[in-house]
């Protein structure tokens, strides 16, 4: 342990310029203007998994963005661990919010950041959580500390629903075969008291579009006598939840799991100041579905929330108009047993089903995936918690995530092994939001937290 400590301190400086290096290749991949940046991203981390010590290191075409695979296998009698993470970035839109360019890292001091925090698109999700990966590899190839066989898989979809990335699991079982899968995509509860996520939700992501008239009208020569598909289009909306923030979509809680007391008892032992938490988001109340505290909203239920809506006239100074069209994005987090492809289903059934007649509705269902849960007794989280032990001095809460990385529930149908998420960001970190940024502390803690992982996991599996 003091050797990794060491090996960290002295290479400190290398380590964030590394990473700053790729946080300034713009790899959006949601927006087609960046397609050559995605590709730019992906071949600097096939070199840095080259330069890191893989044995063999290749860009893998498929339908989308190509995946950087990697290994470094020591002996095939050794247990094996797969590193999956992602180099694609959510788009940093909006701009004029973000106290820095998004693709122009700095570093800041924050109140939960005195060491600093890297500030750009991808900081924290995942490219600074994936690099930490790479240096940990580096680390134990240069000291001879690899105790295991090592595999990397780094997407370059995971932020527009990883397409491609089910489509190449299929295709090379043999080659991705291991023994448990490792993520840093996730967070933790704070900086003196880690955490390891056992649970996500899964996601049903859509987007519908309300057509009136055949086109936009004056809205004195007809207002009030033909329908407004942005009214309506909101109508509609504000109908999904009823009083109680119950969704309303029929059959939408049929495979609910409900968790029993014990278990809702032992969630409640994370600690969490109610108080800290509106104060952060500068809100004076929270809001959610009734019989249910704030933890467990974000976590063990489901939800339905509008990501995006628009219509009409948006533009300076005023238009006096009736859109032919409205439009929004809705996205669905579910829980563990909701397949999120029956409820989308069900929910483009349920929404063109309450459309009056005076407007046509269309639903076009994006992407999605299955949430997830990963036992606490496993070999694996057990090498997890005993690595988070020694690097902070606390034994690590399992949590339930409110978030969703659909393709965890892929990997355990098609390799038949479990994941575990050893996140280091923190609830703060503005992931998919303005300011998004990644402590340098929590940065070099994974590098060092890592390799003891795969020593532990090695130790448990003889």
């Amino acid at each position: 342990m003091d050797t990794i400590k060491q090996y960290v301190q002295e290479n400190k400086e290398r380590f964030i310029n590394e990473l700053v290096d790729l946080l300034k290749i713009p790899s959006v991949s949601a927006d087609s203007a960046y397609s050559q940046d995605v590709i730019d991203t992906a071949n600097a981390v096939k070199a840095s998994l080259e330069k890191a010590g893989c044995d063999f290191v290749e860009l893998c075409e498929t339908p989308g963005y190509p995946i950087v695979y990697g290994e470094k296998m020591v002996d095939p009698k050794l247990p094996t661990v797969l590193v999956y993470g992602h180099y694609d970035v959510q788009p940093a839109d909006p701009i004029e919010l973000w106290t820095s360019p998004p693709f122009e890292p700095v570093i800041k001091t924050t109140e939960l950041h005195p060491e600093g925090a890297i500030f750009a698109r991808g900081a924290c999700d995942d490219k600074g959580q994936m690099y930490m990966h790479v240096k940990a590899l580096e680390y134990m190839v240069n000291t001879n500390n690899l105790p295991c066989n090592v595999k990397f898989m780094i997407e370059g979809e995971e932020e527009v629903g990883s397409a491609s990335l089910g489509w190449f699991v299929e295709r090379n079982q043999e080659k991705l075969a291991n023994d448990v899968i490792l993520i840093s995509d996730t967070g933790m509860i704070s900086n003196t008291q880690p955490s390891i996520t056992t649970g996500l939700r899964g996601l049903s992501y859509v987007e519908v579009e309300v057509t009136g008239p055949n086109r936009d009208l004056h809205s004195g020569l007809y207002g009030g006598a033909v329908a407004n598909p942005i009214n309506i289009l909101a109508k509609m909306i504000a109908s999904l939840h009823d009083e109680n923030n119950h969704i309303t979509i029929p059959g939408f809680y049929d495979k609910v799991q409900e968790l029993s007391a014990e278990e809702r008892a032992e969630m409640a032992k994370a600690p969490f100041s109610l108080e800290n938490y509106k104060k952060a988001l500068n809100i004076d109340d929270v809001y959610g579905e009734t019989g249910y505290v704030t933890n467990e909203r974000n976590s063990i239920r489901p939800t339905l929330d509008v990501n995006g809506i628009w219509g009409g006239y948006t533009g300076e100074g005023a238009k006096t108009v009736i859109a032919s069209k409205a439009y929004a994005k809705i996205s669905m987090r579910l829980v563990p047993n909701q397949d999120w492809k029956e409820i989308t289903e069900l929910f483009q059934k349920h929404f063109e089903s309450i459309a009056p007649k005076s407007v046509k509705v269309v639903v076009k269902p994006h992407h999605g995936g299955q949430g997830y849960v990963t036992p606490i007794d496993s070999i694996g989280y057990q090498a997890a918690a005993k690595a988070y032990n020694d690097t902070f001095g606390v034994q690590p809460i399992p949590v339930r995530s409110g978030g969703s990385i659909p393709i965890v529930a892929l990997f355990e149908k098609e390799l038949k092994s479990k994941t575990i998420l050893m996140g280091f960001g923190l609830d703060s970190d503005a992931i998919h939001s303005p300011n998004e940024h990644f402590g340098v502390f929590n940065y070099l803690k994974g590098i060092e937290t890592i390799p003891l992982f795969y020593k532990y996991f090695t130790e448990l599996n003889k």
